[in-house]
């Protein structure tokens, strides 16, 4: 069983995940830490938990024609090519999971932040809600961000502090240093896992890295927004007093709460991600 987290922790989540995310990281990280939102509804089917019964062996890369036709974004077909190594179960992966984001960004880093419990499935679960309107934050791979959100007061105007940017920017900071390239190729490495983790979410027939993929430009759309952000609290959260940014899909939310500097670090990772898991073999 995953645990359950309190909503109230909501607005303190996400990479970013997204990404957590991606990827996790990501993506990663992007997905990260949500607290300024409304209070979490019972998940969706999509965004339900998965069952945690045992699975069966990876699903491999779809292989049809019919499948293949409807795939936007293919995984480049040296990423096929098996492994001397084969992947463990996906109720069993967390131990080398962690083993390789602990190579890729270090020990200490995955320590702080990531939520080391079915860390694929918290990535694609998350990665999937992105263009959505909320994101399930007792699902995300990444731990609650410290703190309360910071606001400024002026008379009875509430805005959203630039002082609250900085509890994002030890996250940032580690996206900063990820070698995207590794990163990829880790992602590469386990997509099978990937895959079979988005189709026990309800999508037999779907493809994960076009989701993926869709979830990036989600988040590469947020507008700049300039000047004071607005808030208000109608109930226990804050929320964006502007109704269109409150709209917002919750990826680009996320990275306007995170302030201009911060979610520019990640959009640039999150370019370059992109252009690697897009990118057909030569």
């Amino acid at each position: 069983m995953w645990n359950k987290t309190d909503p109230e922790e909501s607005f303190r989540n996400k990479v970013i995940w997204a990404a957590a995310g991606v990827v996790a990281a990501a993506l990663i990280g992007v997905g990260i830490y949500y607290r300024m939102r409304a209070p979490r509804p019972a998940p969706t089917a999509a965004a339900a938990v998965p069952r945690m019964a045992a699975q069966p062996a990876p699903t491999p890369l779809p292989s049809s024609a019919t499948q293949a036709a409807a795939i936007q974004h293919p995984i480049p077909a040296q990423a096929a090519t098996p492994r001397a190594t084969p992947l463990p179960p996906l109720n069993h992966s967390d131990a080398m999971v962690v083993a390789a984001l602990n190579r890729l960004i270090g020990h200490p880093a995955v320590a702080r932040f990531l939520v080391p419990k079915n860390v694929i499935r918290r990535i694609v679960v998350t990665v999937d809600n992105l263009p959505r309107a909320k994101v399930s934050a007792h699902l995300r791979p990444i731990k609650p961000t410290p703190g309360q959100t910071v606001v400024d007061r002026q008379g009875g105007i509430t805005t959203l502090s630039a002082r609250n940017f900085a509890r994002y920017t030890p996250f940032v900071a580690v996206v900063s240093r990820i070698n995207v390239k590794a990163l990829a190729r880790l992602y590469f490495r386990l997509y099978p896992l990937f895959q079979q983790a988005y189709e026990s979410l309800g999508y037999p027939h779907k493809y994960f890295n076009d989701r993926l993929v869709q979830a990036i430009d989600s988040v590469l759309a947020t507008p700049t927004v300039s000047g004071p952000i607005d808030l208000v609290r109608p109930h226990v959260f804050w929320q964006f007093a502007n109704p269109r940014l409150q709209g917002l899909p919750a990826g680009q939310k996320l990275l306007i709460r995170m302030g201009p500097r911060n979610a520019a670090v990640i959009e640039a990772k999150l370019r370059q991600f992109r252009a690697l898991i897009t990118k057909m073999p030569e």
